[in-house]
């Protein structure tokens, strides 16, 4: 890899059906399966799914065996989890339908799957159908007995707190944060990599294989953040031209919105890579050896070693990088 240049990798997504999914993600142009599918993964290097490049001299190799032949020199000191994988999961979802109501366990629960590791995750909403919502915490006051009770007396709603969305609108979601994307949202995904989802609720409904899906209650009662998990919500109307606006600043993230109008010069630092989201508007990147079209729905991994790169176009992204 030593006489290979740095350069942003675009990658094929990997898309999954889901019960709750539909035919949305067409939109951004993408060679969508038939079907109900609810999820693109985007930037993917996990057992459950592998997201390919689609351009340049690694195209059609997998972000694993990228990251196997590049090693820290591509994605920086602080580019391996604890578990060896790619440390992040990006993701855009359509949710034609509710999602289940679900929770998420941290790195420390003692009963996450072998090899796996907890969740936090947050939300970008980059379109949003009039008067939908999504359920973002418990209401105050709700504990683990009052929870349980309710999930037994099958009045899970009252402990549910509901929110309306609209396209722009970020949603940080802690590990232990109970939370559902509802019915006409579609959003961009930023998460650890993990796929551990303990549900809660799923309405009495049925999976794609005509069976009911299975919940987690134990599972979900010990790891719900009773007092707070430290979720937020912001709107990013205040977003301006050529300076970044950030939205979530975790352990596992800093994911920024930034507007581009023209040229916007950047620069990579060494220890991170960078994930740009194009979320809506459309331009390219430019770097010293190349440039790479880029239109809403595309997402990139900018290599830490690439060096000063800029955004160009018309184009509104998303930006995020390993604190």
């Amino acid at each position: 890899m030593s006489d290979l240049q740095p350069y942003p990798l675009h990658f094929k997504p990997e898309f999954k059906e889901r019960v709750w999914g539909g035919r949305a993600l067409e939109r951004f142009g993408f060679e969508v399966p038939q079907g109900a599918i609810g999820e693109g993964w985007m930037i993917a290097d996990h057992p459950n799914g592998v997201s390919h490049v689609a351009n340049g001299a690694l195209a059609g190799k997998g972000l694993d065996e990228i990251r196997e032949l590049a090693g820290a020199a591509w994605f920086g000191a602080k580019g391996a989890t604890g578990n060896g994988r790619f440390p992040l999961l990006i993701k855009l979802l359509d949710c034609n339908d509710d999602l289940s109501v679900q929770v998420h366990p941290n790195d420390h629960y003692d009963r996450l799957p072998e090899g796996e590791l907890g969740k936090t995750e947050m939300w970008y909403v980059l379109d949003a159908k009039p008067g939908a919502t999504i359920i973002y915490g418990l209401t105050p006051g709700v504990d683990r007995a009052k929870l349980a009770a309710a999930i037994d007396e099958g009045r899970i709603a009252d402990c549910l707190q509901e929110v309306s969305v609209k396209a722009g609108d970020a949603f940080y979601i802690p590990a232990g944060t109970v939370h559902a994307l509802c019915a006409g949202v579609v959003v961009a995904e930023i998460q650890q990599n993990s796929d551990t989802t303990y549900r809660l609720h799923d309405y009495n409904r049925p999976g794609l294989d005509g069976r009911m899906r299975e919940l987690h209650i134990e599972d979900s009662l010990n790891v719900i953040a009773y007092d707070g998990a430290g979720a937020s919500r912001m709107s990013t109307d205040a977003a301006k031209p050529g300076e970044w606006l950030t939205l979530a600043s975790s352990p596992y993230f800093v994911t920024d919105k930034g507007i581009v109008a023209g040229e916007w010069s950047q620069t990579t630092h060494g220890d991170s890579f960078v994930i740009v989201i194009v979320c809506e508007g459309s331009g390219s990147i430019d770097w010293a050896n190349g440039v790479v079209d880029a239109r809403a729905g595309d997402c990139f991994l900018i290599p830490a070693n690439l060096g000063r790169y800029s955004l160009n176009g018309n184009m509104t992204v998303l930006r995020s990088v390993l604190p």
